[in-house]
């Protein structure tokens, strides 16, 4: 392994995680595993506030980020090897 690879393997680790925390900050549409537990009375109510906003556009770069680190592991795997 050469430091760009590790260095884009730890970055790829670090969006994956912050990746997975915003994906679970967003607030549920209906429908999914929090309306089994009663849950769904709470998400019918009001619309997409400036806050949702701002993490659904920072969900989507990050997992912009997240494709591209990927892309870049595979062409430096395909160069490497």
């Amino acid at each position: 392994m050469t430091w760009p690879t590790i260095t884009l393997s730890i970055v790829l680790i670090v969006l994956s995680f912050v990746l997975t925390a915003f994906i679970l900050l967003h607030r549920s549409q209906g429908g999914g595993m929090g309306d089994l537990f009663g849950g769904g009375m709470s998400t019918s109510t009001g619309g997409t506030s400036a806050a949702e906003r701002m993490l659904n556009r920072l969900t989507v770069i990050i997992g912009l980020l997240w494709v591209a680190c990927i892309l870049g592991l595979l062409v430096l795997y395909k160069h490497i090897g």
